[in-house]
């Protein structure tokens, strides 16, 4: 739900919480496969952002309650890329986007899944839309 103090004297919620709500859905989505970003940065695993973008179709008002699709589209095991498509209540698209991520561990030194953490790599790469 959009809160108030998210929104701009114009009563939209400002662009920039977009990119906010894309990385809440993230999270949720990869805590919902086993991936949980919480246990994975526990295990040494840090996912930076290293691109995000959205497209505003329609304003987002305080008090709307808004759905997120998310879906993994492409994964190599070093970087991942996720789409998101938010909805209003009405089911019209409020806006669209896309984030990209790679794994680093200590010191952002960039890491393969696939090589050093074998178990994240499979649920990541099960769950990938094609």
């Amino acid at each position: 739900m959009a809160n108030y103090y998210e929104t701009d004297q114009m009563g939209v919620v400002h662009h920039s919480n977009h990119i906010r709500y894309f990385e809440e859905a993230r999270l949720d989505f990869m805590r919902t496969i086993g991936c949980d970003a919480a246990e994975m940065e526990k295990d040494g695993i840090i996912i930076p952002n290293v691109d995000a973008y959205a497209k505003y179709e329609k304003p987002v008002r305080f008090a709307d309650r808004v759905s997120i699709a998310v879906r993994l589209v492409k994964f190599s095991g070093a970087t991942m890329r996720y789409e998101y498509t938010m909805r209003l209540p009405d089911g019209s698209t409020a806006a669209t986007g896309h984030t990209t991520h790679c794994f680093v561990g200590k010191g952002f030194k960039p890491l393969s899944l696939k090589h050093k953490y074998p178990a994240y790599y499979e649920k990541l790469k099960a769950h990938v839309f094609e």
